[in-house]
């Protein structure tokens, strides 16, 4: 797929040696933003997630492919070659496509492309312009700097699991890999203002990026609270820890979020629910009264709740100027009028679906002169290798054949 309109990031090439989530993730987004990703797989394997099915992409019999859902989420707008880097010729031609890159993005564990040869120490004197971003699940340094990292372990080690699910269960991780998807993310942005340092000033850098670190920082408001008043979170459930009523409530036919973001907000439910001793409690006037009382309010709440539908609620209360919603399973999500008119769904060509298209969840962000454009669905294994090697090295059918007899590719 082509564009006329040229991308923010057109002209930036990144050799991406990810794999699973999250620096799959950090380089989907750069290449939505039209950096050419050449996404570097083993031959004959390809990136793990390919296999962690089902789903898988159906081919023209209903048959299942070698493409799964998992692999589908954080591999658009990228081109695929195989390499095998355990051999000498592939370390070879590795460091050639290097040469015409930007940016290199990988996620071995520390010290695993050293031994390759494709450290950053080793590669920074070469290739001074390099930026090559790092992404590890516990950093470059430190006592766990060598440990294998994954996003259940960084939810857990990282305290967001202690504040998430209901009290008194065990521990809950986030329903999604959170922890990758974030480090993707700082990873991306970070990238960014390296890309933007080497333009001003010539110099490449490594960035070190991890899930703990990230997972960390994301702690946000309750981090800070801890920080600020010393006190441990505890999980809430649905509650909010500085703002009440903030929490799920079942209706006459479902369940209705209701988020009070300031007094005035709560005085207007209070109005629609004709809740006016509520409103009038002097247990409840203010927000911090109401967080000193909030199992007495919650107490009383539910059975104003229980008797009007989702649907009535949200009408009325959104006319009220009072934030609320639906709690939505992800088939409503995908058919929310809302949802369906930003566009949150791309249905890209693919060579394997029998339909000829497979459906993606697209990126968030809309540029207003830099429109996202999606150049390519998710490759299959190697789709682009004679293509890349081709128009970035400028080898002919013959060279790219002696190259695949080498194994090197």
């Amino acid at each position: 797929m082509t564009t006329a309109s040229p991308l923010p990031l057109d002209g930036v090439r990144i050799f991406d040696l990810t794999r699973i989530l999250a620096g799959p993730t950090c380089t989907q987004l750069l290449g939505d933003l039209g950096a050419d990703v050449i996404k570097v797989e083993r031959p004959d394997q390809g990136d793990d997630t390919r296999s962690w099915g089902p789903p898988y992409v159906k081919g023209p019999d209903g048959e299942d492919t070698t493409e799964s859902a998992y692999y589908l989420c954080a591999n658009r707008s990228k081109r695929s070659i195989t390499l095998d880097l355990a051999s000498p010729d592939g370390i070879a031609l590795a460091k050639k496509l290097i040469a015409e890159c930007d940016v290199l993005v990988e996620n071995f564990k520390v010290g695993s492309l050293a031994k390759l040869g494709l450290g950053y120490e080793q590669l920074k004197d070469e290739f001074p312009a390099l930026i090559y971003c790092s992404v590890t699940g516990f950093g470059q340094t430190g006592p766990y700097a060598k440990r294998a990292g994954y996003d259940f372990l960084a939810q857990g080690m990282g305290g967001i699991m202690s504040i998430t699910g209901t009290p008194g269960v065990e521990p809950v991780k986030v329903g999604v890999g959170i922890a990758d998807v974030m480090t993707g993310m700082y990873a991306s942005t970070n990238i960014l203002a390296a890309l933007r340092h080497r333009d001003r000033t010539g110099e490449g850098q490594q960035i070190d990026v991890c899930l703990l670190d990230c997972q960390v920082a994301w702690l946000v408001n309750e981090g800070t609270n801890y920080l600020v008043g010393g006190a441990v979170p505890k999980p809430l459930g649905n509650e909010h820890p500085n703002i009440v009523p903030y929490a799920v409530f079942p209706s006459q036919d479902g369940h209705v979020i209701l988020a009070c973001g300031n007094d005035g907000q709560y005085r207007r439910w209070c109005d629609v629910a004709g809740a006016e001793e509520l409103k009038t409690d002097p247990r409840f006037a203010t927000n911090p009264l109401r967080l000193k009382n909030r199992e007495a309010l919650y107490a009383l709440i539910p059975p104003y709740m229980a008797q009007k539908t989702t649907d009535a609620w949200i009408t009325e209360l959104e006319a009220a100027g009072v934030p609320c919603g639906p709690v939505n399973t992800i088939d409503r999500v995908f058919a929310d009028p809302q949802v369906r008119a930003r566009g949150m769904r791309v249905d890209l060509p693919h060579p394997l679906a029998g339909d000829g298209t497979v459906p993606l969840i697209a990126n968030p962000v809309k540029l207003s002169g830099t429109p996202i454009h999606y150049r390519h669905a998710p490759p299959t294994l190697g789709q682009h290798t004679d293509e890349v090697l081709a128009e970035v090295l400028g080898m002919n059918a013959e060279d790219i054949a002696a190259e695949k007899a080498k194994g090197a590719v």
